[in-house]
């Protein structure tokens, strides 16, 4: 069995955007990691390989699933960076709560991300999050019962919603998935 990573050209770009987004610097990364910083430095521009142990630590420390950083697609080199195929997202999150979502942006180099997220029938977030962000959601299908801040909304196709590092929690209390997209800035997984 190989133990590294195989090679993406977007893997070391994710993990600096993800440190940056952290306020993370190189050298206490490193330091957790019991690692050099040139060789945390190496993988974020892609010239070294983290093992698949390396990575496992990465994500923890970053907070990420190891999914995300493990689940770059062999995407054609004039397409990488550009075009995300519908059967090549990246998986996000551990879907325990009924919550499927999977990456729409290339990487997670950009001052934002595009998530697409499914929320299963009769699913509910358990922990109301309150990140450091600003989201914005169009709801492609279904509907979604919202509370922001102090405020409940219901959301359905069509519809869009924003939030301000606020407090948020969603739930689909209905007999149909709900679909939407998100735009989150910073990047969070």
């Amino acid at each position: 069995m190989n133990s590294q990573v195989p090679h993406s050209a977007t893997l070391g770009a994710d993990i600096r955007a993800l440190r940056k987004a952290r306020g993370l610097t190189l050298t206490g990364v490193a330091a957790r990691l019991d690692r050099s910083v040139g060789w945390l430095s190496q993988v974020e521009r892609d010239m070294s390989e983290p093992s698949i142990s390396d990575l496992r630590l990465i994500a923890q420390c970053l907070g990420v699933p190891m999914s995300m950083l493990f689940a770059h697609s062999a995407a054609p080199a004039d397409e990488q960076g550009y075009v995300v195929r519908a059967g090549a997202r990246r998986p996000m999150g551990s879907g325990e709560e009924g919550l499927i979502e999977e990456l729409l942006s290339p990487d997670l180099t950009d001052d934002f991300e595009m998530v697409h997220s499914t929320f299963r029938p009769r699913s509910r977030m358990q922990t109301p999050a309150n990140r450091p962000t600003q989201e914005v959601g169009y709801m492609v299908s279904g509907r979604l019962d919202l509370t922001i801040g102090d405020r409940s909304f219901t959301v359905g196709p069509g519809d869009s919603f924003r939030i301000r590092h606020e407090p948020y929690q969603w739930a689909n209390p209905y007999d149909e998935p709900a679909v939407a997209v998100w735009v989150i800035a910073p990047p969070v997984y």
